[in-house]
């Protein structure tokens, strides 16, 4: 069983190196499937690895423990980075991976908890996992548990006004357990936000919903860890960790292509793709290199 927080230089060490594991497993199961959800999922790796890493309280060995951190990956087409986190963290068989987006795979192209061991919530249509969350939250603080619940969205899901009416609820119920992460990439399916539908001012609104909120550079593990401890401290209220990140990140064929929320991924792109998450990982530099 997993703590609750892993402290130190050495744990934040550890949550970068899952980060890239993450990055690494993710391009190697979609090169195997030949598509996917590659934007997205990259720009999410480094708050999956920190989660993972260390500040979520989980057990592997038994995935529906009643007491356990919650997660709910609201942008649910972003699931082969999560099945990629739970692998490496032992909540099924890495073999699995190579069944990613295939017939009769237990994961699916998005995620869901019927079929896979460690998935909270099944999600789809965005903006509607966000509302799960908060549900969420809010039964385990009627049971009396001390446990989080974590939920990550995507930027274009903003547009959704279900987005809203949760985060009202999450305020209006003090769900100060309950931590939203904000995938902030500046793209989504049909280009950038600017140019779909501009997002104005994100850590803005949600404080004017009464969220204690953040932004943070989403490519450093030690900022989002630290984030998180500080989300923890506020009492009465919800929180929003606003990850400034760049779609595609850490993967250089994905970085380089304006379009690149889907994107078919061959086993040279593959190659390439990990040989450059391990050559930056080994230099200490951040997943996004000068892009960022």
């Amino acid at each position: 069983m997993q703590g609750v927080d892993t402290k130190g230089g050495a744990g934040v060490e550890a949550m970068r190196r899952l980060s890239a594991d993450i990055r690494i497993e993710t391009i190697r199961a979609l090169a195997e499937a030949g598509f996917g959800h590659i934007g997205g999922s990259a720009s999410i790796a480094d708050v999956l690895g920190v989660l993972y890493g260390g500040v979520m309280r989980i057990d592997p060995a038994n995935p529906g423990w009643a007491e356990r951190d919650w997660l709910v990956l609201s942008k649910g087409h972003c699931g082969p980075a999560l099945y990629a986190a739970l692998a490496l963290k032992g909540f099924f068989p890495m073999d699995w991976l190579k069944t990613v987006n295939k017939g009769g795979t237990r994961l699916p192209s998005h995620a869901d908890r019927r079929k896979t061991p460690g998935v909270d919530m099944s999600t789809g249509s965005l903006g509607q996992g966000i509302s799960a969350a908060v549900g969420i939250a809010l039964g385990n603080k009627t049971k009396g548990f001390d446990n989080y619940t974590y939920c990550i969205v995507g930027d274009g899901e903003l547009n959704e006004g279900q987005i809203w009416e949760a985060a009202q609820s999450a305020n209006t119920f003090g769900l100060d357990r309950f931590i939203l992460f904000v995938d902030w990439n500046k793209k989504q399916l049909d280009g950038e936000l600017d140019y779909v539908s501009p997002p104005l001012d994100i850590r803005g609104k949600f404080e004017s919903f009464g969220f204690q909120s953040q932004t943070v550079k989403g490519y450093d593990a030690e900022a989002i860890y630290t984030a998180i401890c500080r989300a923890k401290e506020e009492t009465g209220k919800p929180s929003v960790i606003i990850l400034d990140t760049l779609k595609g990140l850490g993967v250089s064929f994905a970085e380089r292509e304006s379009f690149n929320h889907y994107m078919t991924i061959d086993e040279g792109m593959a190659k390439e793709g990990i040989e450059e998450i391990e050559r930056r990982y080994a230099a200490g530099t951040y997943p996004g290199g000068d892009l960022l």
